[in-house]
């Protein structure tokens, strides 16, 4: 039937939609729909049968001053619409797609208000209040009292059996997809790098930091398991499927998304895609201020988090929720530190480590940024950028200020941690790192640093199962995957180390540390030319570090080019006029040159420089010919290491 012209009441199948209230209901029960979807709906029945253009339902919902992304609001408005209907795109039994112009409400109208029973008729079971016992119909029996109660009983009864029977209902069919098929628990998923709508790449910082920001958040839950940073972006701007995407990280469920800048307003859009069928089964936008960015993150958290029903703890629902406003500029500070910080190199770390500081100087009340300055400082020390002297008490004065801004971030206990490791401050370092895992057991980066100090202190059957379980985690992360090597490496374990080492090279044939413990393994296993050829690549894929061409010096020395090995020695010598590099690194080539003089030479070296390789000076098998001597053991001592 044609919709009247000025209707309020509109019926379709078990449906009724009261127009003027704004309200859907189902067998009289009230749906829960939020506006957007409910207008939507509107609109095609007002034009039941018509094809409703995707101009008019966006001059009806959104007027063109409003800050939105048209096309993404109306799909997940319509989106919204057909799961409350238990409808199909594919099998339309209401609203039908037409492609590329709009949608057409398809199912018949019926009569709100059909002919009523004439007033003469009798109403079964039900006695009005004017009617007495007294005065009954002629020719009525009048019920008994016990007969009028057990009556009573049976409706009652027959009640409650119908709402079981509607519970149950519900709750099958929360548990199923559209076909009426049970679906599996979702345990595991991953955040997709949310797209950058601006058209400008330069704000690519902010939907990289907020991917960040949501992993972090999510993976605070202990029932979900949730796929680390570094290995999502790898699916950056991927032309994959996502039951393929999801195939290689092993999980049950996709988050992708998008985010739009205008201002000082942010907008994120993001949905679930169940991994198995490809099912888009939620979707939501987020439009809020820059300044209640951290609040946005924890909302959209805690919607997947309901929608895939995991369990969450109280602790950690008051973590997710207890949101703080952020200084706007200080917030792009941040994500732009995380962002040069995550390149880990000697060019982007000291750029990270200026954001930092640009946002700690706008809020200096924020945690993030603290722990974000910590671990690049940490970062310069260890990766021989700059020299530990400099760096290292500023990353501990940031750590410590991180932990005490937010005790309960797991992030910034592990940020400490890594600088009481690399101070030597064992027994302080292993606190830390237990609770950052006790706060966040699947925090990656947490596993792979405990994995490293459990190395250090020749704990390695422990080390390595941290090691893995942070490769778990982060699959794809191909740093994580290399210090597995390593830590087969220090534990003497040769064939263990190739073999992952090759596993990371597969993964990225150019990225140096994988080609580095690589040859290191090679070396130690008297392969001396495979290792030389692999310490070179790894050298020049380094871009010469110091570090790297050290090992080349190594590998030299051990397969007794004497010459060849001081020429590397002296080019590091050339190199520390310009910038720093560590006396440990010169220290092992003298060890692999048999030269003990000049090794306890540099090894007092970088001790007084506190190199921060000094923590490897009981595990590194470079030193095995000199271990036994006393003068070693002093300095293991001094450096608080196991002998």
């Amino acid at each position: 039937m044609e919709p009247p012209a000025q209707a309020t009441r509109m019926c379709f199948g078990s449906f009724e939609a009261d127009l003027r209230s704004g309200e859907l209901r189902k067998h009289g029960i009230r749906l829960k729909l939020q506006d957007q979807p409910f207008q939507v709906l509107a609109l095609l029945l007002e034009h039941a049968g018509d094809v409703v253009t995707r101009e008019e339902l966006r001059q009806r919902l959104w007027p063109a001053d409003t800050f939105v992304d048209f096309d993404t609001g109306l799909n997940s408005a319509v989106k919204k619409l057909r799961d409350v209907l238990a409808d199909s795109a594919d099998e339309p039994r209401y609203i039908e797609t037409i492609p590329r112009r709009g949608y057409r409400f398809i199912a018949p109208l019926v009569d709100p208000n059909p002919a009523t029973v004439p007033s003469s008729a009798p109403d079964p079971g039900l006695h009005p209040a004017h009617e007495t016992a007294s005065s009954p119909p002629a020719g009525s029996v009048v019920p008994s009292a016990e007969s009028f109660f057990f009556t009573r009983l049976r409706l009652l009864f027959g009640t409650a059996a119908l709402l079981l029977l509607l519970v149950a209902g519900f709750l099958v069919y929360r548990n199923t997809g559209a076909g009426g098929t049970k679906q599996p628990a979702i345990k595991s998923l991953a955040v997709l790098p949310l797209k950058n709508l601006s058209g400008d790449a330069s704000q690519d910082y902010l939907a990289d930091g907020m991917t960040e920001a949501l992993i972090g958040t999510l993976s605070g839950i202990h029932n979900l398991r949730v796929t680390s940073r570094t290995s999502v972006m790898r699916f950056k701007d991927t032309h994959l499927s996502v039951p393929e995407i999801a195939g290689t990280l092993q999980v049950d469920a996709i988050v992708e998304g998008s985010v739009i800048r205008d201002g000082t307003r942010i907008r994120v859009h993001a949905q679930l895609i169940r991994a198995a069928t490809d099912e888009h089964f939620w979707s939501e936008t987020y439009d809020r201020e820059l300044r209640d960015v951290l609040s946005l993150q924890s909302d959209v958290a805690q919607s997947v988090a309901r929608k895939v029903e995991v369990t969450v703890t109280g602790e950690e629902h008051a973590r997710i929720s207890s949101a703080r406003t952020v200084d706007p500029e200080a917030y792009e500070a941040y994500l732009k530190g995380r962002f040069y910080w995550n390149k880990r190199t000697a060019d982007s770390m000291p750029k990270a480590a200026l954001y930092f500081e640009q946002a700690i100087s706008k809020d200096p009340g924020y945690g993030a940024a603290y722990s974000g300055l910590a671990d690049c400082n940490s970062g310069l020390a260890w990766h021989g950028f700059m020299s530990p002297a400099e760096v290292l008490p500023k990353a501990y004065a940031a750590a410590q200020k991180a932990v005490e801004i937010d005790p309960q971030s797991a992030e910034a206990h592990a940020s400490l941690a890594l600088v009481l490791d690399h101070k030597w401050d064992w027994a302080g370092a292993q606190v830390e790192f237990k609770r950052a895992l006790e706060l966040n057991p699947k925090y990656a980066n947490a596993h792979h640093w405990y994995g490293d100090y459990l190395s250090i202190q020749g704990r390695h059957e422990e080390a390595l199962v941290e090691a893995k379980r942070a490769l778990e985690l982060d699959p794809l992360n191909l740093m994580i995957g290399t210090w597995v090597g390593l830590r087969y490496y220090l534990a003497s374990r040769y064939d263990g180390a190739i073999e992952q080492s090759r596993n990371t090279v597969d993964l990225d044939p150019n990225f140096a540390a994988a080609h580095l413990i690589l040859g290191e393994s090679y070396v130690q296993k008297g392969k001396h030319k495979e290792g030389l050829d692999e310490l070179q690549k790894a050298a020049s894929l380094s871009g010469d570090s110091p570090l790297y061409m050290a090992q080349v010096g190594v590998s030299l020395a051990l397969a007794g080019e004497k010459k060849e090995a001081l020429r590397i020695i002296r080019e590091l010598q050339d190199i520390s006029g310009k910038r720093y590099v560590s006396p440990y690194g010169v220290a092992q080539i003298y060890a692999a040159l048999n030269d003990k003089e000049q090794t306890y030479r540099w090894l007092e070296t970088a001790y007084r420089d506190r190199a921060v390789w000094m923590s490897y000076l009981a595990v590194d098998p470079v030193f095995d010919s000199i271990r036994s001597e006393e003068r070693f053991r002093d300095l293991l001592r001094r450096v608080r290491l196991p002998a």
